[in-house]
């Protein structure tokens, strides 16, 4: 097992005091039998309200109501997690699904029917002849189908961090050959979803030795549904099956839902906020 510590801190800077409005705040990782959490601490300024809730894929959800004005916003996470280890290739595929294409089982379809839907309709076509063009439209070992396309964006695409809010469409990350980690995962999902597979967007943290310096950024991949698996993870920018350096936060069916701060403000229409954004996940010792 190992201890990581998770420290995120969003400020915004305006330049005159403005109304701030109800904000969402997606920073809580997802528990589940590999993740636990120690101890969460949430600090926010200025004066404000805070309620708790589960959305509707359980992901957690913290809801802000400021109540005075404010030139300044600051939203302050720090979780420590047991992470347990795990195989991320120890998993049995249900004797039905081992070969692409197949259809899934009756009892699951109307619960997977809504991440096997494109969310970029228009872009349908570059999809098709990507996959097209890697000879992915064949039958072949499922895993091994999804393995093949990871490993292709991780190393057929150049990384870009980008600033701007958002997620580039499919069909623009194939025409530029580069893009964010949010964007390696919409195309990612958007190619499942061409294929029949279910998929779904995961925004989260990666552990890894430059994050502990203090460095790092929130990441994002992707889920697809196996079934006997269930959902196993995808890096499409490292090209790694998703393992015990990956630390979901919230899941979702369209990559732009679940930004991990969320919300407006009401004031003169000439302000320009500045954003600021420090992400550290370390390694702490065993208690």
């Amino acid at each position: 097992m190992r201890r990581i510590e998770i420290s995120h801190v969003t400020e915004y800077l305006f330049s005159s005091r403005v109304s701030l409005l109800p904000h969402r705040l997606l920073l809580r990782p997802r528990e589940n039998h590999n993740i636990r959490i120690e101890s969460s601490v949430l600090e926010i300024s200025p004066a404000h309200t805070l309620q708790w809730k589960c959305d509707v894929l359980d992901n957690s959800v913290a809801l802000v109501g400021f109540t005075e004005p404010s030139d300044r916003l600051r939203v302050s996470s720090s979780v420590v997690i047991q992470h347990y280890e795990e195989n991320p290739f120890d998993f049995l595929v249900d004797d039905y699904a081992v070969i692409h294409p197949f259809e899934y089982a009756n009892e699951h379809r109307a619960e997977l029917a809504p991440f096997q839907q494109s969310v970029y309709p228009s872009d349908r076509d570059a999809v098709q002849r990507w996959l097209d063009g890697l000879g992915l439209q064949q039958p072949m070992e499922t895993f091994a189908l999804l393995d093949r396309m990871n490993r292709e964006i991780a190393g057929g695409f150049v990384y870009q961090m980008r600033e701007e809010p958002g997620v580039q469409p499919p069909a623009l990350t194939l025409e530029c050959r580069s893009g964010s980690c949010r964007d390696f995962a919409a195309l990612f999902m958007e190619a499942c979803r061409f294929l029949g597979l279910a998929s779904r967007f995961v925004s989260g943290y990666l552990f890894a030795p430059a994050t502990a310096a203090g460095n790092a950024s929130t990441h994002a991949w992707a889920e697809a549904y196996l079934p006997g698996a269930g959902w196993k993870g995808f890096d499409p920018t490292s090209g790694e099956v998703a393992g015990n350096k990956h630390i979901a936060v919230a899941v979702a069916r369209h990559p732009e839902a679940v930004p991990p701060v969320a919300g407006s403000y009401l004031g003169s229409p000439d302000q320009r906020p500045l954003l600021t954004v420090a992400v550290r996940v370390r390694a702490l010792a065993a208690s």
